[in-house]
């Protein structure tokens, strides 16, 4: 919990302003190295033994997995946000655009084929024909759509803070606003529905919502435009895999002055109380550092919270500093969980893509196993599905160094129920990882691929939990139905402690790689006092935090009044 001291009178702080970042996620290093590069001391404190955070990898006998997002989309929010530090991603992570995009496996049964989606649209198109006539053109109509929405969402309302949703609002959203009502009071189901009826092009259309931590049934139609990332876009993997990303932010982090220190684990934020005013009417609070475990207090002038954000509210502060104490959680969504099975697998395994989908006929059955009818089922309202969709990569399709020679590495993530009560019973996860195992090889046609494994890991709501303090077990964070989502996300700020900040999947723009990098901006934003819905022009000068505007936290931060 959060210590409290006697009010202070306001002083003019000298020196280097003191930033402290909880959390080594892809957030909390971005956001890092931005304020080191703007002037700030910062330290960046990590639990673990390394940065990552959800983005991990893990090395098994000459197996390399990576351990949490496996997709690389928005290509151009990764590129910006090192750009905005002076540097070149492509220095830094060699992308290489996957083709087919991904392999898709219908249920047995289902009377379709396993098929792939490749990098060219006109193939694609053919294939979309075969299942259902004029398919191929109705969904580059949509493609083209969603190209639309995401050009909107990136120019408009990705990087925002919402401190100002009136700067969102321009000559081009207006012209738009019709078919943005549209988007956002419908759902993506709803919305795929009136492009295509056969039911497993809508899956392909669909899918991408279990990214966004929810269902195609839950969230709006307005993130449709996923599918100008894979259709569009195409689909992109970084040679060596997903953690190149993570340590290519910690050595920019690190070059700019970043105190990186593992193994520092944070159980509170320290905070002063203190009277509201005119300039913050809802403050309770200001933040003076941060508590260890054993008991060090590591002092700042503003913290930056990478943690999962239930986490920060519920257990790192004090309720009356809170803005979401806990009884606020319970009318929350958390999203879905995962089980997550890495195998090393003796052999070739060339039915089986980079990326490969699994889709079962009952798609809304499973989505409500899983997620309940609610938006905010509790636990025991949930189940785990006996046959399940699923996605399997297999980074050995691309990058051969992932598994010892004659082998093959596979990394298996089904939806779950946000249960943290899911393996904790001995046994329970590796039944359920043997189940799954065995549907994979039973659709895929891959016979004994169950007997075949070498290097086992299986990981749970549990484990998230245990690991990450995941709100319920959660694999990504809340999830994204419209209450959830934009101005209705929890933001960067803190009301009640203005100089406590927020970054990661809890707050705006949302779940994700790209999001994430994203909220880093955002929260260097929030300090210059920046409240346009456009990026910051890259690169970011050193020193660029003194620049800050009047309303900014930065400048509240050096008069003394935060």
């Amino acid at each position: 919990m959060s210590g409290a001291r006697r009010d202070r009178p306001s002083e003019r702080r000298e020196g280097p302003v003191r930033v402290v970042v909880v959390g080594g996620g892809v957030g909390g290093l971005t956001t890092a190295a931005l304020l080191a590069r703007g002037g700030a001391h910062v330290t960046l404190l990590e639990r673990h033994d390394q940065v990552g955070g959800r983005t991990g990898t893990w090395h098994s006998d000459g197996f390399r997995f990576d351990t949490g997002p496996s997709w690389w989309f928005m290509p151009e929010v990764v590129e910006h946000a090192f750009a905005l530090l002076g540097r070149r991603l492509a220095d830094h992570v060699d992308l290489q655009r996957l083709d087919p995009a991904y392999r898709l496996f219908p249920e047995p049964g289902s009377g379709v084929d396993p098929f792939d989606v490749v990098a060219d649209p006109a193939v694609n198109a053919a294939t979309f024909d075969r299942l259902e006539p004029g398919a191929g053109a109705a969904i580059g109509r949509y493609v083209a759509d969603a190209g639309e929405a995401y050009r909107t969402a990136l120019d408009h309302f990705l990087y925002t803070t919402f401190e100002r949703p009136d700067r969102a609002v321009s000559r081009d959203v207006l012209r738009r606003s019709g078919t943005l009502a549209g988007l956002l009071t419908r759902t993506l189901a709803d919305h795929v529905a009136q492009t295509v009826e056969h039911p497993v092009l809508r899956q392909v259309l669909g899918y991408h919502a279990v990214f966004l931590g929810s269902s195609p049934y839950r969230v709006p139609a307005l993130y449709s435009l996923m599918s100008h990332l894979d259709l569009g876009d195409g689909v992109h993997y970084p040679r060596g895999g997903m953690y190149t990303l993570v340590e290519a932010l910690e050595k920019a982090a690190v070059e700019e002055g970043v105190v990186v220190r593992t193994g520092a684990d944070v159980v509170a934020v320290e905070v002063e109380d203190a009277p509201r005013t005119r300039r913050h009417p809802r403050r309770r609070g200001v933040a003076r550092g941060v508590r260890l475990a054993d008991g060090t207090v590591v002092p700042a002038d503003v913290v930056v919270s990478g943690a999962d954000r239930h986490h920060t509210e519920t257990a790192l502060l004090d309720p009356a500093h809170a803005d979401l104490p806990a009884d606020v959680w319970d009318r929350r969504g958390p999203g879905i969980s995962a089980l997550l099975v890495m195998a090393g697998v003796r052999g070739e395994l060339p039915e089986l893509a980079h990326h490969s989908l699994f889709f079962t006929q009952d798609w809304p059955g499973n989505f409500d196993a899983i997620l309940g009818a609610g938006r905010a089922t509790p636990p025991d309202g949930l189940r785990v599905p006996d046959a399940a969709s699923a996605y399997v990569s297999r980074t050995t399709a691309t990058d051969p160094t992932a598994a010892p020679p004659g082998h093959e590495n596979l990394f298996v993530l089904v939806p779950f129920p946000a249960d943290p009560s899911i393996g904790t019973r001995p046994g329970e996860l590796d039944a359920h990882a043997d189940r799954y195992l065995d549907q994979v090889g039973a659709w895929a046609g891959v016979p004994g691929l169950r007997e075949r494994v070498v290097v086992r890991r299986v990981v749970g709501p549990a484990d998230f939990a245990r690991d990450l303090s995941a709100w319920r077990g959660t694999a990504l964070g809340m999830e994204h139905t419209l209450r959830q989502s934009a101005m209705f996300r929890p933001g960067v700020a803190s009301h009640r402690v203005p100089n406590l900040l927020h970054v990661g999947g809890g707050t705006v723009p949302g779940v994700g790689l790209p999001m994430v990098l994203i909220g880093a901006e955002l929260v260097a934003k929030r300090l210059l006092g920046e409240t346009s819905s456009r990026p910051l022009p890259a690169p970011l000068r050193p020193g660029y935090l003194a620049s800050a505007l009047p309303r900014g936290l930065w400048s509240d931060v050096v008069a003394g009044r935060a």
